[in-house]
């Protein structure tokens, strides 16, 4: 993870962003106005690791919290115009990443799919291992 995130750092810091920072904006550019709760099932952030997450994105004004008019429990966090300029100014990092990378699409595509499975496997098995 630490090799990624090394490897994310100059495409994300003129963007004033951490690797974790771009995963849960990505996350926002795909679905505006989710949970907390949704968000973290997304992006598989903890919340003890996503709340302080979430409170550096919303003083640097590209996200709000506020909790849910209908239910009070639920805490709602939506892009600001900042967060939707943002996702403007970061419409090239996907591209630049595989570029880095050095994999073809067709790689890229496998390596995605054996991930999520791998990821689904674990899951199912509660993290356990059968062997």
């Amino acid at each position: 993870m630490q090799a990624i995130q090394r490897a994310y750092r100059p495409m994300l810091e003129p963007l004033g962003l951490t690797y974790p920072q771009y995963v849960v904006m990505l996350a926002l550019w795909e679905a505006d106005e989710v949970s907390v709760v949704e968000l973290g099932r997304k992006t598989r952030l903890d919340s003890p690791t996503l709340t302080p997450l979430l409170k550096r994105l919303q003083d640097k004004g590209v996200l709000t919290r506020a909790r849910d008019a209908a239910d009070e429990r639920r805490l709602v966090v939506a892009l600001t115009d900042a967060g939707r300029e943002l996702q403007r100014a970061a419409w090239d990092v996907p591209e630049r990443m595989v570029c880095e990378v050095g994999l073809s699409e067709e790689d890229l595509a496998l390596l995605h799919r054996l991930c999520a499975g791998m990821r689904a496997s674990l899951e199912d098995n509660g993290g356990t291992s059968r062997t």
